[in-house]
């Protein structure tokens, strides 16, 4: 089908799925492009494509297409995809895995996404968010992840409940501190590990600190004083990895 005005309530619809309230309400989010859109179709998250006409892309999925109007009406890009995802959101995890990832209130759409790549990038199991990490279904968020988000199971809790449960089953917890504690090349790869990131400003909340077993650090030169919560995780990950 061709939909050729933006006054349609579908298109309407489509449009509010760039609110965070109403990705809520209809459990779907958008996709923008061929790769992320094929990244959703193999991990069966793709329910639907918006084509703008003349634009051929065949998948076994149902098919709409949209005038080039409706695509920058759509569209979260400054220069616009042909080529449009609606995606159920992720399924619910019931069970963690052996590596786990903690991201405590990081706000940065690009720097959580660059996150979630680097999770699946050095083999992190599970990903557990805090409730104020900015939403994984934020188009810069998903543009991030490069379609990354598609390939890990992603838990979005209170710390303060889950963080005890996992120190109860066995996990060590490590906390991440731009100064003191151990150096990241001194850590034991233990089987059943917690690594936390905190927010860009203000690194972990003291709640979550007070939880964890110990703290790591990654040593640098003096003159830097930080690095960016993305770029730091991603050295942690790949020190950790095997």
């Amino acid at each position: 089908m061709l939909y050729t005005s933006i006054e349609n309530s579908k298109i309407k619809q489509i449009k509010k799925l760039s609110q965070k309230k109403y990705r809520e309400k209809y459990n779907e989010f958008m996709v923008e492009g061929s790769h992320l859109v094929l990244e959703a179709y193999k991990t069966g998250y793709l329910k639907e494509l918006l084509l703008e006409k003349n634009e051929v892309f065949p998948l076994p999925v149902t098919t709409n297409y949209v005038t080039n109007d409706i695509i920058n009406y759509i569209s979260s890009l400054e220069s616009p995809s042909n080529i449009i995802g609606i995606c159920d959101k992720l399924k619910e995890v019931n069970t963690i895995g052996d590596k786990v990832l903690v991201v405590d209130n990081v706000q940065d759409p690009g720097n959580l996404g660059t996150i979630i790549r680097s999770a699946v990038a050095f083999n992190i199991d599970t990903i557990i968010l805090s409730s104020d990490t900015v939403d994984i279904y934020n188009s810069k968020v998903v543009r991030a992840t490069q379609g990354m988000l598609f390939h890990v199971d992603i838990i979005v809790a209170d710390l303060l409940e889950v963080l005890p449960t996992l120190t109860s089953k066995g996990y060590k917890i490590m906390g991440t501190k731009v100064t003191h504690g151990k150096s990241l090349k001194s850590v034991e790869k233990n089987k059943k590990f917690v690594i936390i990131v905190g927010n860009e400003g203000s690194g972990l909340s003291e709640e979550v600190e007070d939880l964890c077993d110990e703290f790591i650090y990654i040593n640098m030169n003096s003159v830097c004083e930080s690095l960016n919560v993305a770029v730091a995780t991603s050295i942690i990950l790949y020190e950790l990895s095997e």
